[in-house]
């Protein structure tokens, strides 16, 4: 409940005091919030969100770079398309993972394995999506995020690629299990 209401904090007060947003408007931002929660991060259709939310297509963005100024999204775009805020993301996710157990009517195990990983590298890295794997960091680094059976499939023939893995303790190889990155943070 608190984090529910730090969250409606940033929302309703926070955002509305830095930018130019009505009011009335903030339903809008918070069934954003819930709409990229209950979806698959890689599902983004922004033609589709936007009649879901009733926000205009220009607006949709800048909302979009306003919730992850406030640190409620992790907008992540590829390493093509820049750092333009009227640039389609690649993905989108909830900054960090408690977010989708106190909004998301499910959380999904694949997308808190990716939101962690992108919210603990996010703080002092660069990230992006890249046209293979789920993610590219500073521009040198390639991750595919997963459980232990993860397979090297997509990412084989790539220099400086790595499988993350979820539950398992010991890595080996290119093999790094996931909680490792919790000491970047």
């Amino acid at each position: 409940m608190k984090l529910n209401d730090t969250v409606n904090a940033v929302i309703e007060v926070d955002i509305p005091s830095i930018f130019n947003i009505r009011y009335e408007k903030i339903a809008n931002l918070k069934k954003l919030v819930t709409l990229i929660c209950n979806s698959e991060p890689f599902k983004l259709n922004i033609k589709e969100l936007s009649q879901k939310t009733g926000i205009d297509r220009d607006t949709l963005y800048l909302y979009l770079d306003y919730l992850h100024k406030g640190k409620i999204f992790n907008v992540i775009r590829a390493k093509s398309k820049g750092d333009n805020i009227f640039s389609k993301p690649d993905k989108i996710y909830l900054n960090n993972p408690n977010l989708n157990f106190s909004y998301c009517d499910e959380a999904r195990t694949g997308t808190i394995r990716e939101t962690i990983f992108a919210a603990l590298l996010n703080v002092d890295h660069l990230l992006e999506i890249p046209k293979r794997g789920d993610f590219l960091v500073d521009d040198s680094y390639l991750f595919e995020v997963g459980g232990k059976k993860k397979s090297f499939k997509q990412i084989s023939d790539i220099a400086d690629s790595f499988v993350v893995s979820d539950d398992i303790q010991v890595g080996s190889g290119n093999r790094v299990p996931l909680w490792l990155f919790g000491f970047l943070y």
